[in-house]
């Protein structure tokens, strides 16, 4: 009877840090469709002409993507070890093999929302700003992202 209680609280250990390793790689893929519902959900789609311009939802996620970008390195400082399940993408290992250089490319995106924040008028401003986003948006994503499916 000894035994299998011990037995029953080692695998509920087990279960919990697994339990736990799938909640941080939740957080960081919720993090990132956070900022791609923004980025290509609104922006991409007005500079595409498939949704209308609207200058109200074109601020709104100029917003949320600065504040999204900035938990970046935080939400990304433990390694889950694991994809979220039936994710589309995932975080690379070197993340963690290379955290230093990782976060050296947030400040280009932060930068690059900076710069053209409260500039955007129109869909031509529209799509310059979705360029210089998405390219320092990539820079990251070519090394640090992974296509899991």
């Amino acid at each position: 009877m000894k035994r299998m209680m011990i037995v029953v609280g080692i695998l509920s250990l087990g279960a919990g840090a697994v339990m736990a390793q799938q909640e941080i790689a939740v957080q960081q893929d919720n993090l990132m469709r956070s900022i791609a519902k923004n980025q290509y959900g609104i922006i991409q789609k007005m500079t595409k002409g498939d949704i209308p311009y609207d200058q109200k939802a074109v601020d709104q996620a100029i917003a949320s993507i600065e504040t999204d970008v900035a938990k970046i390195a935080k939400t990304f400082e433990v390694n889950p070890k694991q994809d979220v399940v039936n994710a589309t993408y995932g975080a690379s290992a070197k993340v963690w093999q290379n955290k230093v250089d990782f976060d050296s490319k947030i400040p280009p995106v932060q930068k690059a929302i900076a710069d053209v924040k409260g500039k955007i008028s129109d869909v031509a401003s529209l799509k310059a700003a979705y360029t210089a986003i998405n390219e320092r948006c990539n820079d990251c994503h070519e090394t640090y992202r992974v296509k899991l499916k």
